[in-house]
């Protein structure tokens, strides 16, 4: 079993439009509203699998109880925490090219007796878990070192724990030991505070987060592909992509794969890399069924490529300041 801790989950509307031109109507040619969220995501890939997920998530009016319907209809099992604020809705508009266009809402302020009510419904519902996937942005009223606080406590409770947020929150949380961290090229940069042109350089990075507490990294490179650094090394994935449709939860549907397949060595970045190159072929956060996976054309190597330019460079000033929602 999985569990997923989305401390900021949301109701997301994807639409599909011939493009996106300011100040005009634009008809869309297809759309779909989804739970959203990065935690919940996962829960929906690990869902799509087969395996049991539970996810953990504050809800909270009319959106909050829409999303809580809508994964229970895919068989996800939810523990909600209520809170006094509406969920968040968000809206992600996607073109042919690829291109998406998103709108994140901040969502509600938690307060202090929310907060702790979250953190204590995690420990209830862990037991069992064979992984806690705690994903996304925090909320207002949460500070930065909630997360570490969460790994913490999960830790202490013989639990092993996967963590894909940024900025703050992720360094904050490293002095806690996460057993792996997922962040992006981006966040990564970020993280590190210099730019990223090379797989050697997003290496480097990964080696200075394993140095301030992380047990393993695994970075998604976008098309590029996926690193794993943890203890034994490096080791680097990828898979070809006929086209992209949206990346919407590309990178949560990669978590899934990597968690589903054991969370640690080569297997499992495989694994982490069909779930993500098939995601982005798939309409909004559409999450891949094991149909929709091509294992057989993930690539695997321990040499990792050190000198390989990214397609798409991490230069410093596209690096948000802020953690992206």
């Amino acid at each position: 079993m999985i569990l997923t801790v989305t401390p900021n989950p949301s109701l997301d509307r994807t639409y599909e439009v011939p493009s996106l031109d300011r100040g005009e109507v634009v008809r869309a040619t297809g759309d779909r509203m989804d739970p959203g969220g990065k935690g919940v995501n996962v829960s929906r890939a690990v869902a799509a699998a087969g395996v049991r997920t539970v996810a953990v998530l504050p809800l909270g009016g009319a959106p909050g109880a829409l999303v809580a319907q809508l994964l229970d209809e895919q068989g996800i099992e939810v523990a909600p925490v209520p809170v006094a604020g509406q969920t968040r809705s968000n809206i992600a508009v996607a073109e042919p090219d690829g291109t998406l266009t998103k709108i994140n809402a901040a969502g509600p302020e938690l307060t202090q007796a929310e907060q702790e009510l979250l953190l204590s419904t995690v420990g209830e519902r862990s037991a069992g878990a064979d992984w806690i996937a705690c994903c996304g942005s925090l909320p207002r009223g949460l500070k930065p070192s909630w997360y570490a606080e969460l790994v913490a406590r999960a830790h202490a409770a013989g639990a092993r724990i996967a963590l894909d947020t940024s900025g703050p929150a992720l360094l904050a949380a490293l002095a806690e030991r996460p057993d792996v961290v997922k962040p992006n090229a981006e966040e990564l940069a970020e993280a590190v505070g210099r730019p990223l042109t090379t797989v050697g350089d997003a290496v480097e990075a990964a080696e200075e987060l394993r140095e301030s507490g992380a047990r393993a990294v695994l970075a998604s490179l976008g098309a590029d592909g996926q690193l794993l650094v943890d203890a034994s090394g490096a080791h680097f994935a990828s898979a070809p992509v006929d086209v992209v449709r949206s990346n919407v939860g590309a990178g949560d549907s990669s978590l899934a794969g990597f968690l589903i397949a054991g969370g640690a060595g080569p297997r499992a970045l495989a694994s982490a890399v069909a779930h993500g190159a098939a995601a982005v072929q798939l309409p909004g956060s559409v999450m891949p069924s094991p149909a929709d996976l091509a294992p057989d054309a993930v690539t695997v190597t321990a040499e990792v490529p050190l000198d390989r330019v990214l397609l798409d460079r991490v230069l410093l000033d596209r690096v948000p300041t802020e953690p992206a929602a």
